[in-house]
This record gives structure tokens, sequence and C-alpha cells, in this order.
């Protein structure tokens, strides 16, 4: 009985020590992220004070409650904000699930190798620009005076577009480079399920009449689906993360009804503004909605594509 008993901990200590190597080198990351992101949870308080810099974050703040959440409802351009965010992040959700599902499905049936990798590379290299980068770049070829694309529409006839200074067609113009930024960067995870699938299903495929269209539906489309599935569900925690990166490189005022999303309004209100109170708690009910955006995403994850995070 003792010898029974001894044997599970002997196990479960030998376990340890084997996985010992592991947990030392995920320690840093961890000391990291608990500095820099559970630390600063303390400073959501500032959501529910009067907050005033010179005094400190631990110094006699006035209490307000619920108020800077209330003077947000009410603050224009608040729900504008939050509108723009969730239908610019719902389109690009949308959007980076089609096109780099299709560029990845087409690459697949390229035969020459040399065309599908200097298709590759060509599509991937905008991944590796920031935004700062790349907002200069668009900033010169959609200008509306001498821009690369309003001169080549000016040879069908169409009078110069403003991209990045018209509420017409500003929204779009953040959809579309986006996606034309990230796109080929997330074929790598299609293509990787692609190269997973059983070659003799193809086989068996020609072998009973089918042609090169219905192998990609029957064959490829149904074996990429737990991925597709997965990378569906879990964007769905980026539902309230429009992009503040690419829309701080390329808005202006007068954009701001189809542009601020709601990082860039917590900028300006917490930095340029200096209402701190307000500001937190615009985050504060961001990071919440996300949260609960993630956590339904994981489960949604785990209940139909099988995914664990641990």
């Amino acid at each position: 009985m003792q010898k029974t008993a001894r044997a599970p901990a002997r196990r479960r200590s030998g376990k340890f020590r084997k996985e010992l190597p592991f947990h030392l080198m995920l320690l840093p990351a961890v000391i990291l992220v608990f500095i820099y992101m559970y630390i600063p949870l303390g400073g959501l308080i500032i959501a529910f004070q009067k907050f005033i810099p010179a005094k400190g974050l631990f110094g006699n703040q006035k209490w307000v409650g619920w108020d800077n959440f209330i003077y947000l409802y009410h603050l224009p351009g608040a729900i504008s904000a939050l509108k723009n965010t969730v239908i610019i992040a719902f389109w690009k959700i949308i959007l980076h699930l089609i096109i780099p599902i299709t560029v990845s499905i087409l690459l697949n049936e390229v035969r020459s190798t040399a065309f599908r990798r200097t298709a590759q590379t060509l599509i991937y290299l905008p991944h590796f620009l920031s935004w700062i980068i790349m907002g200069g770049i668009l900033i010169d070829i959609l200008s509306p005076s001498g821009g690369i694309v309003n001169r080549l529409l000016g040879l069908f006839g169409v009078e110069p577009i403003f991209f990045l200074g018209s509420n017409d067609h500003f929204r779009f113009t953040l959809i579309f480079t986006d996606v034309w930024k990230e796109f080929g960067f997330n074929t790598i995870v299609y293509l990787a399920a692609i190269t997973n699938i059983d070659p003799n299903q193809y086989e068996a495929a020609t072998i009973d009449g089918a042609n090169r269209f219905q192998r990609m539906l029957y064959v490829t489309l149904p074996n990429m689906r737990m991925i597709i599935v997965l990378m569906m569900v879990l964007s769905l925690g980026n539902v309230l993360n429009a992009g503040f990166d690419q829309v701080f490189n390329l808005y202006s005022k007068q954009v701001y009804a189809t542009g601020d999303i709601l990082d860039t309004f917590i900028y300006r209100i917490g930095l340029i503004d200096a209402q701190f109170g307000v500001a937190t708690a615009m985050g504060m009910f961001k990071s919440v909605v996300s949260t609960l955006f993630i956590s339904t995403s994981y489960y949604c994850a785990y209940r139909f594509a099988d995914y664990r995070i641990f």
C-alpha cells in the first residue's frame, strides 16, 4: 500500500523536474506581463475619480463614482467613436477571413514554384512596414493633387477623390488599406493548413472526374474548415480594436464623423484634453467589453473547433 501511494507522488515529482526548465524559461515573460499588464490595472481607480495628477495616484483624489461614465454617455463624439469602431473592426474581421482564404487557395493551385514564391514574397512585404511608413506612402499615392491613384482615375474621366479627407471615402480607405497590408501574412496560416491535406484525397477526386474548381470546393475547403472556424472565433476578441496605429496616422478632424475610433478618442480626451478620469472610464469600458468578447470567442473555439489555450 505504501509503495503504491508513493508511486504517483514520484511520477509527479519526476514530471515536475522534467518540466522545470520550461517553467524557468517562461518566468521572465510572466514577470514582465505581471509588471506591465497586471500592476497597471490598479490605475483603473482613476475612472471613478476627478483625477488631478499633482496629487498623485494615491493622493487625496475626489471620488465621483459613476459620473465619468455618465459624462461619457452624453459626450459628443463618444457614441460616434463606438459606432465607427464596431463598423470598421467588423469589416476588417470579415475581409481578413475571406481574402486570405481565397488567396491561399489560389496560390496553392499555382503550378509554377518560382511564380508562387515571388507572389508570396510580394504580398507578405507590406506586413513588415509600420503604419508610420505606410501612412506616408498612402498620403502620397492617395493625394487628390498628384497622387498616382487619382491620376489613374483621371484617365477614365473620374474627378479627383480626397480619400483621406472625405467622410464618404475615409472608412472604406481604412478597411481596404488594412486588408491590403495584412492579408498576405494571414495567408501563411491557411497555406499551412492546405499543406496538411492528404494528397490521396485530391487523387481520388481527380479519378472521380472532379475538375480543379470542384477539388477546391469539395476537398480543399472542407479540410480547412476547422482552422477557418478557429480563426473566425478568435477574431471576435478584436471587435473593439479597429487599429489605433493606422487611424492615428491617417485621420484628421475632417473625418472624425466616420473615422474616429475608441482608441483615438481616448487618446485625445486623456492626453490632449487632460480629462484623465473620463479617458480611463472609456478605456475601462472598452477593456470590459473586449474581455467578454474574448472569453466568448475562446469558449466558441473550444466548443466548435476543439481549441484549448492550455
